[in-house]
């Protein structure tokens, strides 16, 4: 079925019983959300919300709650899209079979944006900012926050659609200091393509137009979280993904999407910027409140019978977990065939993406040396640091092999690559650089380092299945998995205080245990916590430390500004830097429960 409404999917999905409705008033002040993440988790339907109190407009959420679902919606274009991607990647495609990608080229042809005359021609209506659904996730969330916005901006240099930037860039509806329906936040972290139209716009000396489209087909959506390949335009993978031409207009200059339920335009200024935030992040935390550009709303417009689509970010995993499992089936080859010698990579997803990336490569320079160690997996490495959003990684941990390891088996990859890792050796350092937004376990706001971690060669190690005898005396030690060990210490004060702590700790280890068959000690808050579940391994070490800052080692030195250990230690504590953690609100959680039967969502049927 070619959805040509947010509300046809809706209609069709619920048919399918993979969508239920609540017709009772729910509040959007956190209670919204905690269905929405409590459906989520169960791995349940779409929520259609029909009685949102404050406002008349309905909403859903968790269309892309599962990979099934989403392939489900997309079933008649999705082989299509698939096979225009792959063409991308590799043009030579398109000489081996031409018959094939004539007609990969002639859909593309017919997914070309269509312009029709007015706005008048659809059926939108002009509202203000306060007639929509004001949704509020978490509860230090500075207000209600667009979670799946479609930003359009036109390039200031080259104008018009297939130049355009279509991002998911969140927007700040109330709250702080912005003017209630004149004023909303943009958010944009860096490497993105508004920032490079906003800064052509400054060179001119011109304000950026923006559009935010919310709803409509839910291809459109998918387009706006995309990494495409390069020449690939977002709004020709929209009307691909959707198999139905992105019908739009221009208003006052602006960009008007027929097919969206909600559409926002206004203008963001050189320089002029309010505080945005806190937000419950995908990290896990909140992302704390940072002067970002102000959008000054020109006009809203929406649908008589407009559906509000939402989602709610937190620790992973959640629903944009489920968009990056989709969106890595449909790109998957990108990355090796844009990266030589890149055979695989990886964002751990439990680590909040960007802190944690594993990568497979190639080790091609010396075949005839005996002694194998990383060479070319280095220049791999410095490739992956600098391409798109991986530049963004802040633990690389990469390897060769030519048969049976994948990245995708976390801990297996983890212990293949510490079975070999040479401490000494083996670890690569950036400081003083880039790392993402939502990251606030560096030094300030983008502010970071960067380790690569890169093992190749025979195993040099086997990994301890027990706690060595000399962690036996440390505070509650636990083994997280073979060759990695949990313990506690204090709680954090200060960079000087934890070095000569955890410098202390690593003398007494030294002296009193063989820790050859131990590469990795966490420390921790809590080792049980950490123990618990490779997921909050992953969590809480690589979200709580900056490689520069908090990693120490056993019987560590510097070599000619290189350094190394004999066993890594990495201080995963929470620092007072650190953005606070999201907790749920007790007593929501328990007002939802009248939404769940038996553990299982029922909604208020």
């Amino acid at each position: 079925m070619i959805y040509k409404s947010l509300e046809e999917c809706v209609l069709d999905l619920e048919q399918q019983g993979e969508l239920v409705r609540i017709r009772e008033e729910v509040d959007p002040y956190l209670e919204m959300a905690a269905i929405h993440r409590r459906v989520y988790h169960e791995g349940g339907p779409a929520v259609l919300f029909e009685n949102v109190k404050g406002t008349k407009y309905r909403a859903v959420s968790n269309l892309f709650g599962t990979p099934e679902r989403s392939k489900y919606m997309f079933r008649k274009t999705w082989d299509g899209v698939h096979d225009v991607i792959a063409m991308r990647d590799d043009p030579m495609s398109a000489l081996k079979n031409p018959l094939k990608n004539a007609s990969t080229g002639f859909s593309a042809m017919k997914a070309l944006p269509m312009r029709l005359t007015s706005v008048n021609a659809s059926k939108l209506e002009e509202i203000n900012i306060s007639d929509l659904p004001m949704i509020q996730s978490w509860p230090e969330d500075g207000g209600a926050f667009i979670t799946l916005p479609q930003v359009l901006t036109e390039d200031p240099d080259n104008p018009g659609l297939m130049n355009a930037n279509l991002g998911m860039y969140r927007a700040q509806l109330n709250g702080n200091d912005y003017v209630q329906d004149k004023e909303i936040g943009l958010h944009y972290q860096i490497h993105r393509g508004i920032g490079v139209h906003q800064t052509k716009a400054v060179q001119k000396g011109e304000p950026l137009k923006v559009s935010i489209f919310i709803g409509g087909p839910p291809a459109h959506t998918l387009a706006a979280v995309m990494p495409l390949p390069e020449g690939l335009s977002e709004m020709l993978f929209a009307g691909l993904l959707s198999g139905r031409r992105f019908r739009h207009s221009y208003e006052d200059g602006y960009v008007i999407s027929h097919d969206a339920d909600f559409v926002i335009t206004g203008e963001i200024y050189p320089e002029d910027t309010k505080a945005e935030g806190p937000f419950g992040d995908h990290l896990g935390y909140y992302s704390l409140t940072h002067d970002f550009p102000v959008l000054h709303v020109h006009k809203v417009y929406g649908k008589p019978d407009a559906i509000y689509p939402f989602t709610v970010v937190g620790r992973p995993p959640q629903e944009d977990t489920s968009f990056g499992e989709i969106i890595h089936e449909l790109t998957g080859n990108a990355v090796t065939q844009e990266l030589p010698g890149v055979k695989e990579v990886h964002a751990i997803d439990a680590a909040g993406v960007h802190p944690l990336l594993f990568a497979i490569g190639s080790e091609r320079y010396t075949p005839f040396e005996k002694v194998k160690k990383p060479m070319e997996l280095l220049t791999i490495a410095n490739r992956i640091l600098g391409f798109g959003q991986l530049s963004l990684a802040k633990y690389l941990w990469i390897t060769a092999d030519d048969e049976s390891l994948t990245t995708h088996d976390e801990l297996e990859f983890m212990q293949y690559i510490l079975e070999r890792i040479d401490l000494h050796r083996d670890l690569h350092f950036q400081t003083n650089t880039t790392i993402d937004t939502l990251d606030y376990s560096g030094t300030g706001l983008n502010s970071g380092s960067k380790v690569v971690m890169a093992a190749y060669g025979e195993k040099k190690r086997d990994l301890c299945q027990d706690i060595p005898a000399g962690l036996e005396e440390a505070r509650n030690p636990q083994l997280v998995m073979p060759g990695v060990v949990a313990v506690e210490l204090n709680a954090y004060q200060d960079e000087k205080t934890a070095t000569d702590e955890i410098n202390a700790m690593a003398e007494v280890i030294s002296n009193n245990s063989d820790m050859s068959a131990c590469p990795l000690v966490v420390v921790c808050d809590d080792s049980d916590f950490v123990s618990k579940t490779k997921d909050n391994f992953l969590w809480a070490t690589f979200t709580r430390s900056n490689p520069s800052h908090d990693m120490h080692g056993i019987n560590s030195f510097i070599e000619n500004k290189h350094w190394g250990c004999d066993t890594l230690i990495i201080d995963a504590r929470i620092k007072p830097h650190h953005a606070p953690p999201l907790i749920e609100d007790e007593e929501v959680e328990a007002k939802i429960e009248r939404f769940f039967e038996n553990g299982r969502f029922v909604g208020d049927q």
